[in-house]
């Protein structure tokens, strides 16, 4: 049991500071993302899956291909590396619940696969606009039985990723395997970033000003609410809908980000300081950094991807050695 540094920032130059600022005033004049009904996310999805067409180029410049397989409740997409594999990454992508495919983080796989030399099975679940927050919930557990359970995958050690909601789905689906101890007991890692784990909204949530980037600060708690419109507070408090108040005894050992100027900034820290009495924990504040980060074209974003690049190998070497044993 390890003791979590729960604010410590990421270390950078004022140059670096300086290009994070400079493109947070171009964040400014673009619109927030904004849950307020159904129609909006399928717009988005509709143009998110136009910009993803002829895809399969950009993984054939890396000598790679995407492998699609249904399972229970859903599908996942997997991308293997030219190589045998050391590990496997199991990624939930983000998208507030209602956007967003397996497809969307191929950069970042990509970039893992050659780094790390893991396969990568991307999670395709359904999406909140059809489809309560449960069902998204049971399809993302499915996938991580359905891999932890995989002939293919047996010997390999696991590290699960998610990104905003990816990582609360992420985190739920840790807290379902508890009911399956030897299942949980083959994750040797959790790579989180910026994610939701509180969904009547953290202190953060709640006090975000109106001038927000990115997300919709004032809005996210109603947001919420529309995504559970049938429970109360208490009960979206609940674990594992709000993973924050679950209980991490057996959890792996675990990576996370957070923006300073994210409203969902509390919700990480908080979840790090629970999880670490449990399992070691490195959490990172990026000074200036807005919801989305690792997205945007600043070397603080570079740094960080390739520190978490580090650390899933580190992870998955460790966890190899201990296996030889």
């Amino acid at each position: 049991m390890t003791d979590c540094s729960s604010k410590v920032p990421w270390p950078q130059g004022e140059r670096e500071l300086a290009q994070v600022r400079d493109f947070n005033r171009k964040l400014a004049w673009l619109p927030r993302f904004k849950i307020r009904n159904r129609v909006l996310p399928r717009m988005i999805q509709a143009l998110l899956r136009v910009s993803q067409i002829g895809g399969a180029s950009k993984l054939r410049k890396h000598g790679l291909k995407a492998e699609r397989k249904s399972i229970a409740g859903g599908s996942v997409r997997i991308i293997r590396p030219k190589g045998c594999a050391k590990g496997v990454v199991l990624d939930f992508h983000g998208g507030g619940w209602v956007i967003g495919n397996a497809q969307m983080n191929d950069n970042f796989n990509i970039a893992i696969v050659n780094a790390c030399d893991v396969t990568v099975v991307s999670v395709d679940y359904r999406l909140a606009v059809s489809t309560p927050i449960e069902g998204v919930m049971e399809d993302c557990i499915a996938a991580a039985r359905w891999l932890l359970n995989e002939h293919e995958f047996a010997d390999l050690p696991v590290i699960v990723v998610g990104e905003s909601a990816g990582a609360h789905l992420a985190a739920t689906s840790l807290l379902a395997l508890k009911q399956s101890p030897d299942l949980l007991s083959r994750v040797s890692g959790a790579l989180l970033y910026y994610g939701v784990y509180d969904l009547t909204g953290t202190p953060s949530v709640r006090a975000a000003p109106p001038e927000t980037l990115v997300l919709d600060g004032p809005g996210m708690v109603e947001a919420l609410r529309m995504l559970t419109p049938d429970l109360n507070d208490q009960q979206r408090r609940q674990p594992p809908l709000s993973p924050l108040y679950g209980d991490f005894s057996g959890f792996p050992p675990a990576l996370m980000f957070a923006g300073e100027l994210d409203p969902l900034r509390d919700d990480t820290l908080d979840i790090a300081e629970r999880w670490s009495q449990s399992a070691p924990v490195e959490v990172y504040l990026l000074p200036s950094s807005p919801h989305g980060f690792i997205h945007f074209p600043t070397a603080i974003a570079d740094s960080v991807l390739a520190y978490s690049r580090e650390w899933i190998s580190a992870r998955i070497g460790g966890q190899a050695a201990i296996s030889d044993h």
